[in-house]
């Protein structure tokens, strides 16, 4: 893969983090436990100005030293249809995945199942209008298609937001929103959440709203630092942490361990002269990854690379390297559901038991 802009011209780049792949390339390390089943249950693929990131570059990473079994891939805005009505087009997304899944099904890319399961993007503030759009999303996605992410991420500092996403606040509690979230649970269909430290709380009452439906929330809760939040570690991790342990009490919600190498989180893996070690990332994840175990066990939790988003700040094998360190102390059991088994029976796919 070459140097990349994470997206030249488009107004998130900001919020992105480039991809340096000489500058990955100065880190190298043995790979601990090759042999231990991993299913990647969050990454992406798109092609985008300055930013390709599609099967290829995928398999390049996968295939980089640990044993990666199957990925579910998580919408990102990628190959949304280009005419059509505007609540329709992210299934074209859903149409695109489901041809990459079907390639890497055939087994001439090798032995990892890649986009296994699929999570698309459909407007739940549409109500009970968003039925069609989901119907349309779980034809296109054949088998595949496991759940929707519907983006709430808001913060009252507009610095830290994404500018590709424009949520307002609240919307988890919105009538027409809940109205959606209710069609989807009928459904079938799982919800990712991502959102921010900041509105968990938020999700929490979601969850008690519906208690039969299936919620994962993405990259432990999203702990904002910088902006506002720049040096307030420290500040944040108390309510962040009060805040998981609340949610973590309703059953139907798991969590994602991932997603702390964005710019976000203000760790600033990527201003250092090398990249980090994986005895480095564990040593700064430690707190995080160890209150989410903690408060959800492994039985739902789920470790997720979110690339190639997190490769601006370290590698893949690098990165799946700094969750076995954190995982030393597990039972094989709890590493084969940290691993697999979690995000196996959450988006119910085939390959792991």
């Amino acid at each position: 893969m070459t140097e990349t802009s994470s997206s030249a011209a488009a107004p998130s780049a900001y919020y992105y983090l480039p991809i340096r792949q000489s500058w990955l390339d100065r880190r190298h390390e043995p790979i601990l436990d090759p042999d231990l089943p991993i299913v990647d249950p969050h990454h992406h693929l798109w092609d985008r100005p300055g930013w390709r990131y599609l099967l290829d570059e995928l398999l390049a990473d996968t295939n980089s030293g640990h044993n990666i079994v199957a990925t579910v891939f998580v919408q990102a805005r990628a190959m949304h249809r280009g005419s059509g009505p505007v609540e329709m087009r992210p299934v074209g997304e859903t149409e695109f995945v489901n041809g990459i899944a079907a390639m890497s099904a055939s087994g001439i890319y090798g032995k990892t199942r890649v986009c296994a399961g699929i999570v698309g993007h459909a407007d739940l503030a549409l109500g009970v209008r968003v039925e069609p759009i989901l119907q349309a999303h779980i034809r296109a996605g054949g088998d595949r298609l496991r759940g929707i992410r519907h983006i709430t991420a808001w913060d009252a500092d507009a610095s830290v937001r994404n500018p590709a996403y424009n949520p307002p606040p609240g919307l988890l509690a919105d009538n027409s929103f809940r109205e959606g979230f209710a069609v989807l649970a009928r459904l079938g269909l799982s919800f990712d959440a991502w959102l921010f430290h900041s509105q968990i709380d938020e999700l929490t009452n979601l969850s008690r709203a519906f208690p039969d439906a299936m919620i994962v929330l993405n990259h432990v809760g999203g702990p904002i630092g910088i902006g506002a939040y720049s040096g307030k570690h420290k500040e944040v991790f108390p309510r962040w942490a009060k805040s998981i342990r609340e949610l973590a009490a309703c059953p139907n919600v798991f969590v994602k361990i991932g997603g702390l190498g964005m710019r976000l989180g203000g760790f600033g893996f990527h201003e250092q002269a090398e990249p980090p070690s994986s005895e480095t990332l564990a040593a700064t994840w430690r707190p995080y990854v160890e209150t989410c175990i903690a408060a959800f066990g492994s039985s739902r939790s789920m470790f997720e690379s979110n690339f190639p988003v997190d490769k601006g700040s370290y590698g893949y094998p690098i990165f799946w390297n700094a969750c076995k360190l954190l995982a030393k102390g597990a039972s094989s059991e709890e590493k084969a559901d940290l691993f697999a088994h979690t995000a196996t029976r959450f988006y119910r796919l085939d390959m792991i038991g």
